[in-house]
């Protein structure tokens, strides 16, 4: 698959793994369109992409509110017409330090899963019809393992992405044999902002850079990955068949 005049819609997208996304798919020939709540942050990040020759146009906008996901939908076709390809990569953690569940208030429980599971759904709801109308397109939810493992203090953010792994196995068997692919990605522990927040005490040494994990996740997406599977991208080697 090329990325050649392929247009990307990218949440999350002013720092970290969205941006790294971002760069690599606009320097592969996408057009893109990034999205993230902070205006300035998201201002640079357009600029660097624009500066290293890639097309790329920002939204500020916050996929945690509602009233707002039309609209990012509306603009980002009007800039670049139909979505090829929808990353959902906006996440947060809630509060931190991050708290025991017990201690957890309802609302900020609630905020997380706002923005982790239902503004992807949002999202995907408005632009996946038209991608099963044209019978291409590929949906990616950038997951986590503590969607699979249970880790104490991470229960919020471990519940949204478990719950959004399986929304992307249901959209996959939604979509079965419209030509539109979804899938889940766990890409492991990156040298992050959001990182640092949660575990301070991590050595960033010891992390892996997002541009790493953007490169294995857009090789994941060229290639003919079935619908609905998980894949982890620190487990994939790019550029060998039958990675995993």
């Amino acid at each position: 698959m090329s990325f050649v005049n392929t247009t990307a819609l990218i949440t999350g997208a002013s720092r970290g793994l969205g941006r790294a996304l971002a760069l690599l798919l606009a320097g592969a020939g996408a057009r893109v369109v990034m999205v993230a709540r902070n205006q300035a942050a998201l201002d640079a990040a357009v600029a660097e992409v624009t500066a290293a020759g890639g097309v790329a146009f920002g939204i500020a906008a916050d996929l945690g509110d509602k009233q707002q996901i039309h609209a990012i939908a509306g603009q980002a076709t009007a800039l670049v017409g139909p979505i090829d390809l929808l990353i959902h990569n906006a996440s947060t953690l809630g509060p931190t330090p991050l708290p025991l569940l017990l201690d957890t208030e309802c609302e900020d429980f609630e905020q997380v899963l706002q923005v982790n599971l239902l503004g992807p759904f949002r999202l995907t709801k408005i632009l996946a019809g038209a991608m099963a109308l044209r019978k291409s397109g590929t949906v990616v939810h950038i997951s986590s393992d503590a969607a699979v493992s249970a880790y104490p203090n991470w229960g919020s953010y471990g519940v949204s992405k478990a719950a959004l792994d399986h929304l992307s196995r249901s959209w996959a068997a939604e979509l079965l044999d419209t030509g539109v692919r979804v899938l889940s990605v766990d890409p492991g522990e990156m040298d992050t902002v959001m990182h640092a927040a949660a575990i301070p005490e991590a050595d960033p040494k010891t992390l892996t850079q997002p541009a790493v994990i953007a490169a294995r996740i857009l090789d994941m997406v060229a290639r003919p990955a079935a619908s609905g599977a998980r894949l982890s991208a620190p487990d994939w080697q790019v550029g060998k068949e039958g990675s995993s």
